[in-house]
């Protein structure tokens, strides 16, 4: 059986299944629910500067009957009072002593502020603090959130100030809203936090009503910009934590990383901890869903733990990083083609569609019978000496496994993109490009 149990920078949670701080995590009693339906851990909504909400707060994707693909907020920090939010988290914690609870907390940017609440928090018995160096709207026009953390030298400043004031775990929580998220990664390396976390919302209008010519969300006529999270942002969340996680000052530093942004089923998880994180943090599927998703996410990552050898969660924390690589490296030889399984086919012609308007105009459409056929139908055919192996035709197929890429060998010399440069710095010339294509069998269309 796989150990779901993790050490996450001296904070111990039975499974590496968190509650971010957000909706989910406002209250004592929210919190205990989730834990006695398995959730392993809680980073409390963000406590600390006084905050008044608005309606509406959220704006949402919706995609073919499929709700909140994407869900952009414009909710604060906790608008409940600072005393009763702390007094929560200890009840929590004493009710639920091998459960991680961790106070998110956000203030002006004081020392003095910053280190008062540490103090008031530490009274709670809380596992930790996580530093909301992230939030996009409302509080980073006061100078706070994404403010601070968009700004490395601030992040190092107020990490310092709360290290200096705990003896407790502090992660910062990272903005995806820069163009370098390992910046700040750094500075917060450099400011002693103990742990990182990302990715924060990315910052975002959700639309516009055609009728009415109103933002949304809406409140009251007007609307501003929110923050987007959901299942749509999960390609980005992986990518800054694949940036952050391969970083050598981060591995020098042995700092772990908490890992947030479209978590919605135990894959997702994996995903993210094959990438560098060794705890996960879901809101928006709770809020879709519900605590009871925790169920499925435990069952299926420990079944598939086992099925790969792998005991504990630290088994395979990064594992899938030697494999990013960047564009230069990739293998020049590597060709492929498509090929589709006629049995299987539907006769959408989606794949012709798409590479004759969108791709390489290399699949013609063929009379013949396949297969028992009593008359003749047209079916897709790949003309694979023209095919370039895109892969567009297999991702808008409909039917799985209908069309797949399979590998083919061209007598190409296998070789990086900078290994030929350097070998043949020549080739950035368009006429040794195009003598070095013909050489090397390489096909445009």
């Amino acid at each position: 059986m796989a150990d779901l149990s993790i050490d996450f920078c001296g904070i111990k949670s039975p499974n590496p299944f968190w509650l971010a701080s957000a909706p989910p995590s406002n209250s004592a009693y929210q919190v205990q629910k989730a834990f006695s339906e398995g959730w392993g851990g809680a980073v409390w909504k963000t406590v600390g500067a006084p905050v008044l909400n608005v309606c509406n707060r959220y704006g949402t994707i919706d995609y073919k009957g499929s709700k909140i693909i994407g869900l952009n907020n414009v909710e604060l920090i906790s608008d409940r009072p600072l005393d009763v939010n702390l007094r929560e988290m200890k009840e929590t914690k004493r009710n639920f002593p091998k459960h991680a609870v961790i106070a998110s907390i956000m203030v002006e940017s004081k020392k003095e502020a910053w280190q008062e609440i540490v103090k008031r928090v530490e009274d709670t018995g809380a596992d930790g603090f996580e530093l909301n160096f992230g939030c996009p709207h409302g509080m980073s026009e006061r100078g706070m959130g994404s403010a601070m953390g968009q700004v490395p030298e601030y992040t190092c400043m107020v990490t310092e100030w709360v290290m200096e004031a705990t003896k407790l775990p502090v992660i910062v929580k990272l903005t995806p809203n820069v163009t370098d998220i390992v910046q700040p990664a750094r500075a917060a390396i450099r400011g002693k936090a103990s742990a990182l976390s990302l990715i924060n919302t990315i910052n975002s209008i959700m639309g516009v009503d055609l009728d009415t010519f109103a933002i949304k969300p809406d409140v009251g006529g007007k609307g501003g910009h929110g923050g987007y999270a959901g299942q749509a942002v999960k390609p980005i969340a992986l990518h800054l934590l694949s940036a952050v996680a391969s970083d050598i000052e981060v591995q020098k530093a042995k700092v772990p990383i908490s890992g947030i942004g479209g978590i919605e089923t135990w894959q997702d998880a994996a995903e993210f901890i094959l990438l560098g994180s060794t705890s996960v943090q879901v809101c928006t599927a709770v809020m879709k869903w519900g605590f009871r998703i925790v169920d499925d996410m435990i069952e299926g990552l420990s079944n598939w733990m086992d099925s790969k050898g792998f005991r504990t969660i630290d088994d395979f924390v990064g594992k899938s990083l030697p494999r990013i690589s960047s564009f230069g490296d990739f293998d020049l030889g590597f060709q492929s083609v498509a090929r589709i399984d006629h049995d299987k086919c539907i006769h959408c012609n989606l794949c012709y569609i798409a590479c004759n308007d969108a791709a390489h105009q290399c699949i013609d459409m063929k009379s013949m019978k396949w297969n028992g056929d009593t008359t003749e139908k047209l079916y897709p055919v790949v003309r694979e000496e023209d095919c370039v192996g895109c892969d567009l035709c297999s991702r808008v197929c409909p039917v799985d496994d209908c069309i797949s890429m399979v590998e083919i060998n061209t007598g190409r010399p296998h070789i990086t993109w900078n290994e030929l440069v350097k070998q043949k710095p020549e080739i950035l010339e368009w006429d040794k490009m195009e003598e070095y294509r013909k050489t090397a069998n390489i096909h445009i269309h």
